[in-house]
């Protein structure tokens, strides 16, 4: 069964295996050979992080048409209006382009770790917390997304990832376990016979992935039965003129 990897990445640390002048890297605190990350998280950023061993659940976590959502901690600077959190929740517009409709809302001071290094603090303008889930994850999002209503994010923490939650691994720590694979979604298709009847395309799925059948031509005949090959080689049967029959040479001959 595919394991998963739990880990609460701290902050600095750069989502890679391999060495960084600069920062630390996952080698510094995960020795897992075969696994790897299923999405990422900023450097800047902490929280959260899943590796995987195997390619398909990898596949399930990151990819975005699974809409897996993913749940921040946000330590914004001020205090965000009715108005501000409506916007989030709405979906923002960042120009190249606008977010989905997020879940938003204020939460009291959570009782976590100290940063390293600290946050940087302003004397006058006070903080607040918001836990925002979404379900896709563009470059630095939920950052932009509070700038954009003013609200400047001065923390930020991955507390869940779909079922997978970070509050019992402390941070730098990573802690192992197997799941079960959901099953591959099955698409059935429908005939183009069954499409033409019902006036269009139909759909039947079981799962999250769905697929139109192909519309059936105008005057097309309906298939019935296993699919029929074209051409000579794989026709039998009397044309005007004589009888053609098939040879072991896969060639045709014809007798007066």
């Amino acid at each position: 069964m595919p394991e998963l990897i739990l880990f609460n990445k701290p902050y600095g640390v750069i989502c890679q295996f391999s060495s960084h002048e600069l920062h630390q890297t996952l080698s510094n605190f995960i020795e897992a050979p075969g696994f790897y990350p299923a999405g990422r998280l900023d450097t800047d950023s902490e929280g959260l992080l899943l590796l995987t061993n195997d390619g398909t659940l990898q596949a399930r976590i990151s990819h975005p048409r699974h809409k897996l959502e993913k749940t921040y901690w946000v330590q914004v600077e001020g205090v965000p209006s009715e108005e501000a959190l409506d916007r989030l929740r709405q979906g923002v517009d960042l120009v190249d382009f606008v977010t989905q409709p997020a879940k938003v809302e204020r939460i009291d001071a959570p009782d976590i770790w100290p940063r390293t290094p600290p946050i940087r603090v302003r004397k006058f303008i006070p903080d607040s917390w918001l836990a925002i889930t979404i379900a896709e994850g563009k470059n630095r999002q939920v950052r932009r997304m509070t700038a954009k209503v003013g609200l400047p994010t001065l923390r930020l923490i991955r507390v869940k990832i779909g079922d997978w939650e970070v509050h019992d691994v402390p941070p730098g720590e990573w802690r192992k376990l197997t799941v079960a694979l959901p099953p591959t979604p099955r698409v059935e298709r429908s005939t183009p016979a069954t499409a033409q009847s019902s006036g269009g395309p139909r759909e039947r799925t079981t799962g999250t992935l769905t697929r139109s059948a192909p519309s059936a031509k105008p005057g097309a005949p309906a298939a019935s039965g296993p699919s029929q090959r074209s051409g000579a080689a794989g026709h039998q049967g009397k044309q005007p003129g004589g009888q053609i029959r098939r040879h072991n040479t896969n060639k045709l001959r014809r007798e007066p």
